[in-house]
Formats: C-alpha cells, sequence, structure tokens
C-alpha cells in the first residue's frame, strides 16, 4: 500500500519551523556602558561572516543594548568616546575609536587607539575564541564576560583599569579634557622591533617591551602585543557575552557566583536580556529536542 503523502502546507509549516529555530544557534552579545560618559560601540564583522543588524549606536551611561549574532561570527567591537556631529556637514566623528565613516554606523574598523574586544565563535573543536586587545593601544576599560557557557575556559577576559591617565607622555593622546588614549609604541615609534615585524615578526625575535609591560601588568587578562596569546586569548563554547565599557573589577565566572560592576551601580546582569541566563547551552538542547519531536512527528505521519 502506498504511503500517504504530506499536505504541501504541513511540509512547509515544519520547514519554516525548522529554519525559525536554526536562529537559536546564534550567540547574544549584550553592550553595557558603565561609564559617566556617552559611548559610541563600533562593530566590524570579519571577512566571509555576516554583517550584524548594526554596526554602530550611541550608548548613554547606564544603559545597554543586545546584538544577535549568527554561528560562526568572526569580528571586533570597540567604544568611540568623545563623539560629535558637524552642524554643518552632518559628518560624525570621534575623538578616539572613530571609525572613518563620517556616520554612526561603521564600515571599517577603528583607528588606533582603540581597545578591542575579539571574537570567533564556533571556531576549532566549536569552541569560541576571545579576547580584549590592547595591541593598537587603549582608549577606555573593557570587559569580555561569558553567561551560560560551557567547555574551555569561559573566563572574563579584558581590562578594568583606566590606563589613560598613567600613560608614558610619548604614547599619550591629548585634548581639551587631557588624556584620552594611550597610544601602542608601534603607532607611537613604528619601530619593528614594537610592531613585531620585519626581523621581529616571530614569537621567538619579537618579545615584551618596557611599554607592553605597562599594559600588561594593569591588565594581566588583555592582549598586550601581538604575540601574548598565551594568556590573553580565552575559549568558551554556546556562551552568550556581556561586553562591558568601564566596568569595575571583577573575577571570572568560574571563580564567582555574580559579577556585578559599575558606575551607578549597574549590574552586569540587567541587561534587558532575559535570554542570557538561558545561555545558547540550554537553547540548543531545547532547539534539539524540538527537531527530534518534529522529526518524529513526520515519520509517524507518513506511515498513516
Amino acid at each position: 500500500m502506498a504511503m500517504a503523502r504530506l499536505h504541501p502546507s504541513f511540509s512547509l509549516l515544519a520547514f519554516c519551523f525548522l529554519c525559525s529555530v536554526a536562529g537559536v544557534f546564534s550567540a547574544t552579545f549584550t553592550l553595557v556602558n558603565q561609564c559617566s560618559y556617552t559611548v559610541w560601540p563600533g562593530i566590524l564583522s570579519g571577512a566571509g561572516t555576516p554583517q550584524l543588524s548594526t554596526t554602530g549606536f550611541p550608548l548613554n551611561p547606564g544603559q545597554s543594548t543586545s546584538v544577535s549574532v549568527p554561528a560562526g561570527w568572526s569580528g571586533r567591537l570597540w567604544g568611540r568616546t568623545l563623539c560629535s556631529q558637524d552642524p554643518t556637514t552632518g559628518k560624525f566623528t570621534c575623538i578616539t575609536g572613530d571609525c572613518g565613516s563620517g556616520t554612526l554606523e561603521c564600515a571599517g574598523g577603528a583607528a588606533p587607539p582603540a581597545t578591542l574586544a575579539e571574537f570567533t565563535l564556533n571556531g576549532a573543536g566549536g569552541l569560541d575564541f576571545y579576547d580584549v586587545s590592547l595591541v593598537d593601544g587603549y582608549n577606555l576599560p573593557m570587559l569580555v564576560v561569558p553567561q551560560g557557557g560551557s567547555g574551555g575556559n569561559c573566563t572574563t577576559a579584558g581590562c578594568v583599569s583606566d590606563l589613560n591617565g598613567g600613560c608614558p607622555s610619548e604614547l599619550k593622546v591629548m585634548s581639551s579634557s587631557g588624556s584620552v588614549a594611550c597610544k601602542s609604541a608601534c603607532e607611537a615609534f613604528g619601530d619593528p622591533q614594537y610592531c613585531c615585524s620585519g626581523a621581529y615578526g616571530n614569537p621567538q625575535t619579537c618579545q615584551p617591551t618596557s611599554y607592553s609591560e605597562y599594559f600588561k601588568s594593569a591588565c594581566p587578562r588583555a592582549y598586550s602585543y601581538a604575540y601574548d596569546d598565551g594568556t590573553s586569548t580565552f575559549t568558551c563554547a554556546s556562551a552568550d557575552y556581556i561586553i562591558s565599557f568601564c566596568p569595575t573589577p571583577a573575577a571570572s565566572k568560574k571563580s564567582a557566583g555574580s559579577e556585578t560592576a559599575g558606575a551607578g551601580g549597574v549590574s552586569l546582569f540587567t541587561s534587558g536580556s532575559d535570554s542570557l541566563i538561558l545561555g545558547r547551552r540550554w537553547r540548543l538542547i531545547i532547539t534539539s529536542f524540538a527537531i527530534t519531536l518534529l522529526l518524529l512527528l513526520l515519520v509517524t505521519l507518513r506511515h498513516f
């Protein structure tokens, strides 16, 4: 006896369901501004990965916003500061972290010096790789805090120290309000030993310098120079991430049951996104269970 054919509308419904749950495999980045001033985050997607729904926006003190990030995404995020729009030309510029687009949204990367959060999601072994880099200099404190993850070390990465005030004078970026950023020695001097280029273009010859040690001693969980991988790159699996500007010191998630931080008593968990508590790992489990039930239903119907 021939098996009954599935009704086209049911097949379409099943297809739409599978498409919708596929989106659950993405991560959520929640950006939190705990600074006493406005920060304008910028986002740049890596080559071959999709652009996110936004690439630049204002974040007022105490404010947070969440951005959905597709599986396999790689790219970087940073905070722009001291931004303004020219009343005559309408051109939007920032004194630190400017992305050169002339608009609120970014079409390129941050002009150094800028503190960078870098991500590769679902990389080797299904792990997320993330770090906070001061290789291109520093403009504000930043932490990356994994939420609901498993595997890897799932450690908080970043820098909670304000380095602008104590920045060596030859590296300081000055404005009318004082020191607003701290250059890398590579940008300041262009010397191969600071840029890890030429004869210094490998881990054996490019070693820490007094300048990179300034960054490393203040921010041990951030990249201080190009080959600072051993203590600066972290991994996690199936996690969401909180990217916090101007946080107060916080331990890694593995060594602390909860983490709060911030100017004005803003908690890292007041993100406006309840999905952070659930985490990608549990969403994946729920999604897998739903897909299994759907497949079982399809098999059952094909036998009637």
